[in-house]
């Protein structure tokens, strides 16, 4: 089966530019392109091999990263990125929380942009530091109300496993925990981070870690 991408983006030529991209540089046979949400959506629903969707959230139809949160429900396995030109916190915490695999700012280097997807075709989650910085945990921990050794040694590997992007079952099977057990871990060390998902306690604690 094709391997194909979606690109949603209002912007020709920088599609143009990420789908040649995404061909040379990280196999894809072919790139589906869209000019809004709405064309997203329907390039979704009606191709067949899709691996990776990316999308823009300055882009008609797309009211804000929250509008992302049904595309996940629909696609659940999809490996979805926002690649933009954002670099606000709360659009990165609102995508993160929609359940997207990645925030890419659209500034990055060709390597660097293709080392982002990679990440997130892996099955991680990718905040560049920059970013995951802006958002004011990393930089001072304490001030925060974030310190990582309050937690327990169990929960410090569950959270170490989440943030190489592991899910409940490797982490389960990596520890030898039952999958309830795991869940009751992720949700103290959400607690503990201040989120309600794994992306956003991923972005969070991977630069506290040193990730």
């Amino acid at each position: 089966m094709s391997r194909i991408a979606v690109i949603a983006d209002d912007h020709g030529m920088y599609r143009m530019g990420l789908a040649f991209t995404l061909k040379d540089r990280l196999g894809f046979d072919d790139v589906e392109e869209a000019a809004s949400l709405d064309e997203a959506l329907s390039r979704l629903g009606d191709t067949d091999g899709i691996a990776l969707a990316i999308f823009d959230l300055s882009m008609p139809g797309m009211q804000s990263a929250a509008s992302l949160a049904a595309v996940r429900e629909c696609y659940p396995d999809l490996p979805i990125a926002v690649v933009s030109g954002s670099d606000s916190r709360t659009d990165v915490l609102a995508a993160l929380a929609a359940g997207v695999n990645g925030f890419v700012p659209k500034g990055l280097k060709d390597d660097d942009l293709v080392a982002a997807l990679r990440t997130i075709l892996g099955g991680a989650i990718y905040v560049p530091a920059t970013l995951a910085q802006s958002t004011g945990h990393a930089a001072e921990p304490s001030s925060s109300g974030i310190d990582l050794a309050r937690l327990t040694p169990r929960q410090r590997e569950v959270l170490d496993l989440l943030v190489e992007g592991r899910s409940n079952k490797e982490i389960a099977r990596a520890l030898d925990l039952g999958h309830g057990t795991v869940k009751i871990h992720l949700a103290a060390v959400f607690r503990h981070l201040g989120v309600s998902n794994r992306a956003a306690a991923a972005a969070i604690a991977a630069p506290l870690l040193g990730r």
